[in-house]
């Protein structure tokens, strides 16, 4: 199944059944490594690592067809060799998320040849041509591409929609080619024209599948006009749908639809044989469950068809106090009985296959099995093909944990002997096997008092493993620089996403505790960056850290500016209430006067005084007229202001003349 790209939710890891016989499940890892199990013995056959799988993961697997078209390019074998069933479908396609396609040879072991050139980002689908042993192949960057297998290079490329292509499939007669984003698209293979197309689906088609009815009766023809259906199921739908390929009438819309719990993940058909036989079809959704559907094509159903029997999986619960468990099945595909399904279910790291007959008249039926026994039967297996080497005395082990432990190992047959107990023999005490580890710590020099560290990587790691706040706390208070390298540079690489999760969250709190995240964050990135760049989901992991960033960086400018106002305002007011506070003397402590002044001062004191005697001396004159003019008559003082009056105006004569 492909997988359609911009996508929120995280999509399954891609898988592929072995066509006809199922004998091989192709699965690939989250961490890029590609497994072939064995469907009917369970065990692993080949695993495949990419030099490039870190940042070029698996995206597409799809299976080549028979050995018949590589005969050319092996060597003769001898007639009485006989053919193995995994050298019938030899070559795995492999699409990676940067446009690369690989060719795996499962016989080999190795890669045989890789196709670069037709794509420049996410390969989300390639199919085989059943008939030429042409590859197709889509991808995000909107293009479709037809390779020649003989020569490992392009023959044609054309663009297949205006958005990227989402998946692809080939009709049974291979004259034409099915391409799917947001829109259905028919091709004609040979000249590349669009025929038809089809619109249902509001998101990216994850899958497509021809059904070829085969015609009843005595009519021979294969292609005939309303026998040829497809199936198509989309991202976020829980529904498929099922169109008519060839037909004359203008109607765009489905045929009919069955309906799922779930976005589908895995889709197998079971063909059938003649139009009165009913199309089975297996659907393995994101919850888990496996849905069944058996429905004979023979017409429009507006009403959508429920699945006619629904398989879930469960744990036993038959230890005490435990309760049943719901296991997921990540495949599902039909046998050619038509009868038996194969199932893989568990995890993508240890799947466990069966084959299982189911009863389609049974609506619901709950499978219970022992998932965990069945694991480590199989782990417990695997373990006796390891060979342990043989090391000598004085050979050290470096062992994942803290730098600088080291233990001195010895060799195997010395182990034998030792850890055997004779009956005579006394059982070692705990302090002589702790002295018989022989633990190399580094040399420090011995202070008195209490034990120096120079880091704090054990107790940070028990902090976060326990999830404890307050030794978080105190690790997390130290403010040196040289302290906190030390500490992030010897924790181990599984603590390094929990330490950046948790430093994302403390950045959010107060900004003086924020001050010190950062030197933390800081740490973390010189030390770890390589380590981080190889996570395939880097961007929900440091998502949060990245966005906190950003903010704060946004708003830096801001709230400097504000910062500077402030301080502005926290000044001046501060300067008031001072001067406020200052009572001021108003006495003058020196007075100025300048000479001037002084010498008009003491010119007015002496007329003041000259005027002072003048008058003095007048009053006293008048006294004595007064007393010597008493007897006077009041005619003479008459006669006197008469001629006073006269002498004025004989003044103001002269004055006018």
């Amino acid at each position: 199944m492909a997988a359609a790209g911009g996508v929120c939710e995280p999509l399954p890891p891609p898988s592929a059944l072995s066509p006809r016989a199922r004998d091989l499940l192709a699965l690939s890892g989250v961490d890029g490594r590609i497994q072939v199990w064995d469907t009917r013995g369970g065990g692993l056959r080949r695993e495949y690592v990419p030099s490039a799988h870190l940042n070029a993961t698996c995206t597409c697997l799809a299976w080549a067809p028979s050995r018949g078209i590589q005969e050319s390019h092996q060597k003769k074998r001898r007639k009485s060799e006989a053919v193995d069933k995994d050298e019938q479908y030899d070559l795995l396609t492999i699409g990676t998320a940067t446009g690369t396609i690989l060719l795996y040879s499962i016989v080999k072991g190795e890669l045989q040849s890789k196709l670069v050139g037709g794509h420049d980002n996410r390969v989300n689908c390639v199919r085989w041509h059943q008939d030429n042993g042409y590859l197709y192949s889509c991808s995000e960057d909107k293009h479709i591409v037809e390779w020649n297998t003989q020569t490992y290079k392009v023959k044609c490329k054309w663009k297949g929609d205006n958005s990227s292509v989402s998946s692809l499939c080939i009709s049974p007669d291979g004259k034409m080619l099915l391409s799917a984003g947001r829109t259905i698209k028919l091709w004609d293979l040979e000249t590349k024209v669009l025929t038809k197309q089809f619109t249902g689906h509001s998101s990216a088609v994850t899958s497509l599948m021809f059904i070829n009815v085969r015609p009843s009766g005595d009519s021979q023809t294969s292609n005939d006009a309303t026998g040829l259906y497809f199936l198509s199921a989309a991202l976020n739908d829980r529904f498929i749908s099922v169109w008519q390929a060839r037909t004359e009438k203008k109607e765009k819309s489905a045929l009919l639809s069955f309906t799922l719990s779930e976005a589908p993940i895995s889709v197998d058909l079971a063909p059938s044989n003649s139009r009165e036989e009913p199309l089975k079809m297996a659907v393995v959704c994101r919850d888990g469950q496996l849905h069944l559907f058996e429905h004979v094509l023979n017409g429009n159903y507006k009403k959508p068809l429920a699945p006619t029997c629904t398989v879930q999986m469960a744990t036993s619960g038959s230890d005490a106090g435990a309760t049943p468990k719901p296991i997921s099945i990540l495949s599902a595909g039909f046998c050619p009985d038509r009868q038996t399904v194969v199932l893989c279910y568990g995890s993508t790291m240890l799947p466990v296959t069966e084959r299982v007959v189911l009863k389609m008249d049974e609506p619901h039926t709950c499978l219970v099995r022992d998932i965990q026994k069945t694991v480590t039967l199989r782990q417990e297996a695997a373990v006796t093909k390891v060979k342990t080497p043989v090391v000598s005395a004085n050979t050290n082990i470096l062992v994942p944990g803290i730098p600088g432990h080291s233990s001195a190992a010895g060799s195997s047959v010395s182990r034998k002997q030792d850890g055997k107990r004779k009956p005579g023999d006394k059982e070692v005490s705990i302090e002589d096997r702790l002295g018989a580890m022989d633990i190399d710590l580094p040399k420090v020099a011995k202070k008195p008092g209490l034990p120096q560290t120079d880091n704090f990587a054990v107790l940070l790691v028990q902090g976060l493993e326990s999830n404890d706040a307050h030794i978080l706390n105190k690790v997390f208070q130290t403010k040196n620089d040289s302290l906190i390298k030390k500490t992030v540079a010897r924790i181990p690489m599984c603590s390094v996403i929990p330490l950046v999760h948790e430093l994302t969250k403390r950045l959010q709190g107060h900004p003086s505790s924020a001050i010190l995240m950062v030197r933390w964050v800081k740490a973390v990135l010189i030390n770890h960056a390589s380590y981080l760049s190889t996570l395939p989901d880097l961007v929900p992991q440091l998502g949060g850290l990245y966005q906190l960033m950003e903010t704060r960086v946004k708003t830096l400018q801001k709230m400097s500016r504000l910062n500077g106002k402030l301080f502005l305002v926290i000044t001046q007011v501060t300067a008031t209430e001072i001067s406020q506070r200052v009572q001021v003397n108003q006495e003058a402590k020196l007075v100025y006067e300048e000479e001037s002044s002084e010498e008009e001062e003491e010119d007015q004191n002496t007329d003041s005084d000259d005027n002072w005697e003048e008058g003095e001396e007048e009053a006293e004159n008048e006294d004595e007229s007064e007393a010597s003019g008493e007897a006077e008559s009041e005619d003479d003082m008459n006669v006197d202001k008469v001629n006073g009056d006269s002498d004025a105006d004989l003044g103001n004569e002269s004055e006018e003349e």
